[in-house]
């Protein structure tokens, strides 16, 4: 294709607007095309003089060279030929399934029809602006917000886009006017819990809370990671897929009390009865305790356990018996945080347990406020003072 020309049409009034025409390369089925356009660019209140300068800065992108080719690909076009097949291998099938329903549901009906280039802080602002008037949590606005961050971030990486539109976007405020702790369960429930919940998830559960691992952190355990007061976290398994943990500060080892390596331990002499039709038949909780088998493994064949399945088979219905319908496996590690807290362990040693990247993770998502320890400061400093 030829080279770009420096363009400065001369504003025209057209009714109530002034307008210009230009050129804009644009890829039309995949290949790179030169078209004609006509865009609105004030109204015809401006004089003619501004009508000029609003004309400049709209084109200098293009007029110096700074605009990319790629920029003219189609958002839906990106997303579905180029963004979701390269990274569904690279993502956990869980963040896939939750990325892929987030952009069919609200990004590609909003901008499916955009390019690249189109979509600036502006428009994208005006955006989730109107998700106000939407029924929609301030945590689904959020993660609304990091998908559409991370396909145009993809987008900046590969020299489609100069930079990224989606990054410092703000949200509606929230309709409470303040932040929602999320839930935690204490030492008495979470007694009550695990008495309810038959082997090997009640060690499941208690292993999680007093250790903060991740459910798919606890599914890739294998007994060579147990030492005699420490875990090492260097696998996850998560619903058919293998990898890494989340984050390079995840694939860690975290000392643990030697009760929790005991118990763990103890899963090799349980049998726990399933029935079957009529019948009940025994298994063995622990099939096979080699260096590189799993901890904790399906009770009938020995295969990797699927976390879905084990929370609302076992956990839920026993936190409904003693009216905690609101636990799952991310309420054990925020109550793993919450309890250092209670326990007077330093910010970045509970960063460090926690296996976080920042400590602001720790202190602002999963150390929830809790009454009883703020007293206990307020205390000591009164005796400070004193």
């Amino acid at each position: 294709m030829a080279r770009r020309r420096f363009q400065r049409p001369t504003p025209k009034k057209r009714g109530a607007f002034w307008t210009i025409r230009f050129r804009q390369d644009v890829y039309v089925d995949g290949k790179l095309k030169r078209i004609q356009r006509e865009v609105r660019i004030a109204p015809s209140s401006v004089n003619q003089r501004e009508a000029c300068k609003i004309a400049d800065e709209l084109l200098m992108p293009m007029n110096q060279g700074i605009e990319s080719h790629g920029s003219a690909t189609n958002f839906r076009t990106w997303v579905v030929e180029m963004y979701l097949p390269i990274m569904k291998p690279v993502l956990a099938s869980s963040t896939y399934e939750r990325y892929e329903g987030v952009l069919e549901n609200y990004l590609l009906p909003a901008f499916g029809g955009k390019m690249l280039r189109e979509m600036t802080s502006l428009v994208l602002q005006q955006f989730f602006s109107s998700l106000a008037s939407k029924n929609l949590s301030h945590e689904s606005q959020d993660k609304i917000r990091d998908v559409l961050s991370a396909v145009l971030g993809f987008a900046k990486q590969h020299g489609l886009l100069h930079l990224n539109p989606a990054e410092g976007l703000r949200l509606p405020t929230a309709r409470t006017g303040r932040r929602r702790s999320k839930p935690y369960l204490t030492p008495q429930q979470f007694e009550k819990l695990v008495a309810k919940i038959p082997e090997p998830y009640a060690t499941m559960v208690y292993v999680a809370i007093f250790t903060g691992l991740r459910v798919s952190e606890l599914a890739g355990l294998r007994w060579n990671d147990l030492g005699q007061n420490t875990i090492t976290i260097d696998e996850r398994f998560c619903r058919g897929d293998w990898g890494a943990p989340k984050s390079e500060s995840s694939n860690a080892t975290i000392p643990v009390n030697p009760a929790v390596i005991e118990r763990i331990h103890r899963l090799k002499l349980l049998s726990v009865s399933v029935k079957a039709g009529n019948a009940v038949r025994k298994y063995r909780v622990v099939k096979s305790d080699g260096p590189e088998d799993l901890v904790f493994q399906s009770v009938r064949d020995g295969k990797p356990i699927r976390d879905n399945n084990i929370l609302t088979r076992f956990i839920k219905p026993a936190a409904r018996t003693i009216d905690l319908p609101w636990v799952n496996w991310r309420s054990l590690r925020t109550s793993h945080a919450v309890w250092l807290k209670l326990a007077g362990a330093d910010v970045k040693d509970a960063q460090g347990q926690m296996r976080h990247s920042r400590a602001s993770t720790t202190l602002d998502i999963y150390q929830q406020f809790v009454p009883e320890s703020q007293r206990r400061v307020v205390e000591r400093l009164t005796n400070l003072v004193q």
